[in-house]
Parts: structure tokens; C-alpha cells; sequence
């Protein structure tokens, strides 16, 4: 009989797979798609001011970026390069001049990673000028190729996207008829589903998105984009950031009715902001010839050996020492509540959430017009009001279908513009599942000594000279960083792999307990605390100044030595001589022979079972537990 378990998942392996599984009846198969269109005149090759890199060098940078990032986070996804004003040409049937296809349109690997090396820094410019060189340009011919490697593509695409790489406004120089070319294959384009992007460079005098390229991009999917960025690129950080935001198509887990109360709903999103990031699984092989090796189940009967289908099985819980044997349909029912949503139950003070109560990454919701229309306008009252009066939604939660209701704390967040008018946050609510009653433990804390408020008031000083700006964002993972390096430097035939930066080696942190602080002390003080690199005692040093003997002075006795060692102390015998040995543990025939009939031997110690050997004259020929039993049980079984 099949165990329970199989049937009735633990409900946290239920919220790990939300993360995974799109939920719900909203799912999107198939394969992303990305084409890199980039200019290859001559105006990309200059290089910047102070010796910073040219728009052309930095673009490929950016390239390679998001190569290595598809071969990590979605290898089957298909990428593909193609370069528009160059001299030489190579296309499919070579139908277009002036259009170098560097990539067609694939899964990357490492042999396109190696590539696009080629075409990096001052080697790279060279090369690309031997390879493709600069010549006339028609956007409208490199539109068309790029419709064509689309066409191409015998399999089903969920997402098509296309990115202009460019530093020319004009780049047809005011030819009225490549313009009008250009924007009816552009028209083309995003009638097959295809959303166009431009990610313009630096240019002297400044770059005019309105003069032509306003009609080629495609306009904001949905109200979180903001559509075309007026100001240039200027560093491959803010190109890297934008290209990020575009190619990372935003996917809602799972598209949910939110309920306010009788007949008043509307449409949500459900959204992963985070989720732990995991090395991928290793793949099994076969020695013979590396092919992935595929595994299936099989149940068979005990007694016959015959194969057993699903409709065969029946899943059983043992209760009270009955086995309650229950049908798939029976255990569906007992499993399914409601149907999936949101269900309103109340507002609550924000104080009210406690920071034990945030038990894993919270989902993020947004409205979805096309669902219910009215969903934005309704979602937006409701979370200007709840920011203004600091409030948080009680809501009932259920994410699918026979999945256990959990309840959630729908926390505000308004928008946020960084300098550059790109969307640091979105609005919306953050969903936090709320432990039930069961999930929170009460435990028996030892009280430590209380610290002074005067050496509170001192450590207060110490905290606030090396307190500084945490951001989550700003810290990658060492063991993944170091993990993908490695499969990189072996990919590309790399001498070493790259060396990393591990931000996680902090001097210090800072941990503010309420009153008990004196173990925490200790460790500051005398700077005798672990980390994985030498900790930065100078700059400590150097911004506390006289703190850290101030607060010795206050904790610590006169004499107070941090590297000295006590002596250890012996406890004197009760009776002269040595340590108190300790008492034999005897134990009657009778109560042996109870323990046998239990069969209860196993509970007691092996010391117990050898002095119960030692106690009835039973010789053994090992010591092990089991033998110990064995022999008693036989002696005492007569």
C-alpha cells in the first residue's frame, strides 16, 4: 500500500513548488527568444573620455553578460547576434547586404561565449573591423533578416524580443525612403508578436529618440514599464541594468480572484520577487557513450510480481492502530477548502506584524486589467489607503486547487524612481504567509546577566560608528559564484577560473539583543571571533578610537585577561582518594525475565545488559548490544 505522503504533500513542499509551477489555469510553455541587433559603424568604435571603453566594446560586454547568465538560468531559451551597417555580409541566402548574422537563433553555449571573446577590447575592435567592417546601413534590410531567423524557427516561442544597439539617432542620415522601410518591417515585426527595444549609447550633442527611432521601438507592455529611456547609456551598468529589465520576461505565477467582500472582486497577479538560488542538479549518464540516462518507477505486487497501475493503490494513514484506507477522489475532497484566491478577513496596525511572523520570501501582487476591468482603479484606492493610515490586509490565501488555506499579510509598497527615472520598486502589495497558532514554539530562554545602562549607552556609541548600508542586492553567493566559475573556466577552456570576490567576509556584524549583550561583547572586544577572511581590525580600529577600552573598562575586572586560560578544577572525593566511581546498576531475574517477554531489552543501556551478563554467569562472545540481547534472551528463555 502506497504511503500517504504521496497523496497529501507537506504544505510547505506545496509553496516551493508555486514557486516553480506557474499555478492556476494561467501557464506559458514554450521558449524565449532574444536577438541582439547592433550597429557596427564607425561612430561605435570611438572610444570615451578618460580612457573608457567605446560604445561597441561595452555593448559586447553587455552581450556576453547575458550569454552566460542564459547558459545558467534557462539554457533552452534561443539567442541570437546580428550586426547591421557593416561592410561585409552574411545572412541566410545572403539576400540582405550589409547584414552580418555573427549568431543565428540558439540555444548558447560556450563555443558563442568564446565568440564573443573574440570581439572584446582593443583585439576585438580590430577584429570585428577585419571581420565585418563599416558600411552603408538599412535598418529596414537588418528588420527583415531578423524576421527571417524568426520564421526559421520551427519551434513554439512563449516570448520574441529584439534589442537595438545603437549610438545614431538618424541612422539613415534623412533617406525618407530606408526610414519608411524601416518602420513598416517594424510594424511587421511586432504584428508576429515580436517587441522591439532600443538600448541607445552616449553620442556627442546627445541622442533624439524622438527624431526616428520612436516609431520603431514598441510601446510599454503593461504600466510597470516606462517604455523608451530618454537619456542614453552612459556605463555598462546602466546598460547592463536596462538590458536586464527587458529580457527577463515578467511572468505571474499564478492569476488569482481577489474577494473585498460580497460581489466585490477583482484580478491579481501573483509574482516571485525572490527565491533561493540553488546550484542545478547534477545530470546522470551513461558511461558508454554520455547520453542523459532516464529513470522511471515502476510498483510491483509483493506477492505476484505484477506491475501495479495507479487505480491498484489506495493510500492509508495508521491512526489509533487501524490503518484508515482512503480512495484518491476521498482524499481530493478532504484536501479542497474553497477555490483559489483572496478572500479580504480585516486591517491591522503595521505594528501589529512581527518580524518572527515572516516565515519565507513573500510574494508580490499586482492587478491584471484584462482579467476584471476596473481591477487597477480598485487596487490602487486600496493600497493609497492602506500606506496612508499604515495598515496591513488580513486575507485568507489560497493559491490552487486542493491546497490548504493559509492566511497572509498584504503589506503596501508604493512606486519608487531611481535618479535615472528607471523603476526601483513597484507598486503593489508584498504577501506574507502567516504562521497558524501550531507553527509558533515556546521555549524555556535561559536569562544571561543584564547589562548596565551605562554599558548599553557605550555600546550604542559602538554600534552607531559601524553601522552601515545593507543591501541584500549588493551581495552575491560565493559557493554559486565560485561553482559557475569553475563550469566556465572548463567550458571555455580556461586556464583559471576567474577569481571572485567574496562580500560576504564582513569584519564584523553587528547583533543588538534587548539587555543581554555581554556574550556579544566579549567577542567584539577581544576581536577572537571567526570569519572566512582576516577581519579588517584596522579600519575597526580606526573608527572606534578609545570606545573599545572604554566599554572593557566598564565590563571587564582590572585584571580581566581575554587569552589566558583557567586552570581546570577538580572536585575533591567525598572519601579520600580518587574521583567517586559510579554505582552498579543491578537489576533482579525477574524483572530480566519481564523485559524478555516484552521483548523491552533493547530500551536498556549496554552497560545495564553487560552487568546483567556479569549479574547471571552468561558468557558472550562480543560486545555489541544486539549480542548482548541474544544471550540473555536465550539464558533467560529456559
Amino acid at each position: 500500500m502506497a504511503d500517504w505522503k504521496e497523496y497529501y504533500q507537506n504544505e510547505d513542499d506545496d509553496v516551493e513548488q508555486d514557486e516553480e509551477d506557474s499555478g492556476g489555469d494561467y501557464k506559458v510553455s514554450g521558449r524565449d527568444s532574444l536577438v541582439f541587433l547592433i550597429d557596427a559603424s564607425k561612430e561605435m568604435f570611438i572610444k570615451g573620455e578618460d580612457g573608457e571603453p567605446s560604445n561597441f566594446d561595452m555593448t559586447m560586454q553587455c552581450v556576453r553578460s547575458v550569454y552566460t547568465s542564459k547558459i545558467i538560468s534557462s539554457d533552452k531559451d534561443l539567442v541570437a547576434l546580428v550586426f547591421y551597417g557593416t561592410e561585409q555580409s552574411k545572412n541566410p541566402r545572403n539576400s540582405f547586404k550589409h547584414v552580418y548574422v555573427y549568431h543565428d537563433l540558439d540555444s548558447p553555449g560556450a563555443q558563442r561565449v568564446q565568440d564573443i571573446d573574440k570581439l572584446l577590447g582593443e583585439k576585438g575592435a580590430q577584429m570585428a573591423g577585419k571581420i565585418l567592417g563599416s558600411g552603408e546601413t538599412s535598418l529596414g534590410e537588418a528588420l527583415w533578416c531578423c524576421s527571417n531567423l524568426y520564421s526559421d524557427i520551427k519551434l513554439r516561442l512563449s516570448h520574441k524580443r529584439l534589442m537595438i544597439f545603437t549610438c545614431r539617432d538618424d541612422p539613415h542620415g534623412g533617406d525618407g525612403a530606408k526610414d519608411r522601410q524601416a518602420r513598416t518591417k517594424a510594424a511587421d515585426l511586432k504584428e508576429t508578436g515580436v517587441v522591439i527595444d532600443l538600448m541607445h549609447l552616449t553620442k556627442p550633442g546627445g541622442f533624439d529618440v524622438s527624431l526616428f527611432f520612436c516609431d520603431i521601438v514598441s510601446p510599454p507592455e503593461d504600466e510597470s514599464e516606462l517604455g523608451v529611456q530618454t537619456e542614453p547609456s552612459r556605463k555598462l551598468e546602466d546598460l547592463q541594468k536596462r538590458v536586464r529589465a527587458k529580457e527577463l520576461k515578467k511572468r505571474a505565477q499564478s492569476r488569482l480572484t481577489f474577494s473585498l467582500g460580497e460581489g466585490v472582486n477583482l484580478a491579481v497577479g501573483v509574482y516571485v520577487l525572490a527565491r533561493t538560488a540553488t546550484k542545478p542538479p547534477a545530470v546522470r549518464l551513461y558511461r558508454d557513450n554520455n547520453e542523459p540516462v532516464r529513470t522511471k518507477t515502476r510498483y510491483f505486487h509483493t506477492h505476484n510480481g505484477g506491475i501495479l497501475l495507479p487505480n491498484d493503490m489506495k493510500r492509508a494513514q495508521v491512526y489509533g492502530k487501524k490503518q484508515i484506507v482512503m480512495e484518491k477522489d476521498e482524499v481530493d475532497e478532504i484536501k479542497k477548502f474553497d477555490d483559489p484566491g483572496l478572500v479580504l478577513m480585516g486591517f491591522k496596525p503595521m505594528d501589529r506584524l512581527k518580524l518572527h511572523h515572516h516565515l519565507r520570501p513573500a510574494l508580490f501582487i499586482y492587478p491584471e486589467e484584462e482579467q476584471i476591468s476596473g481591477s487597477s482603479c480598485m487596487f490602487t484606492a486600496l493600497l493609497l489607503k492602506c500606506s496612508e493610515k499604515n495598515l496591513f490586509a488580513l486575507c485568507r490565501y489560497i493559491p490552487r486547487r486542493n491546497t490548504p488555506p493559509r492566511f497572509v499579510a498584504l503589506v503596501p509598497q508604493r512606486e519608487e524612481m531611481d535618479q535615472s527615472q528607471t523603476q526601483a520598486t513597484p507598486p503593489g502589495f508584498h504577501v506574507i504567509l502567516l504562521p497558524f497558532a501550531d507553527d509558533i514554539r515556546t521555549l524555556d530562554v535561559h536569562e544571561g546577566p543584564t547589562a548596565s545602562d551605562e554599558q548599553v549607552d557605550k555600546m550604542k556609541e559602538i554600534v552607531h560608528k559601524l553601522r552601515f548600508k545593507y543591501r541584500s542586492d549588493a551581495f552575491e553567493n560565493p559557493v554559486l559564484q565560485q561553482h559557475y566559475r569553475n563550469l566556465e573556466a572548463l567550458a571555455l577552456d580556461m586556464l583559471a577560473p576567474e577569481p571572485i570576490e567574496d562580500l560576504t567576509s564582513i569584519s564584523c556584524v553587528l547583533i543588538v539583543l534587548n539587555g543581554s549583550l555581554l556574550s556579544f561583547f566579549i567577542l567584539l572586544c577581544s576581536h577572537t571571533f571567526y570569519v572566512p577572511s582576516v577581519p579588517k581590525v584596522k579600519m575597526i580600529d580606526d573608527r572606534l578610537g578609545p570606545l573599545v577600552q572604554e566599554f572593557k573598562d566598564l565590563v571587564y575586572p582590572s585584571d580581566y585577561n581575554p587569552e589566558g586560560k583557567p586552570a581546570a578544577k577538580r572536585k575533591p572525593a567525598e572519601s579520600g582518594g580518587g574521583a567517586e566511581k559510579k554505582a552498579k546498576i543491578e537489576m533482579s531475574e525477574e524483572e530480566m525475565k519481564n523485559h524478555v517477554a516484552k521483548g523491552t531489552l533493547g530500551k536498556l543501556t549496554v552497560a545495564v545488559l553487560k552487568e546483567a551478563c556479569k549479574q547471571f554467569g552468561i558468557r558472550t562472545t562480543g560486545t555489541k548490544k544486539q549480542e548482548l540481547i541474544d544471550a540473555l534472551t536465550t539464558q533467560l528463555s529456559k
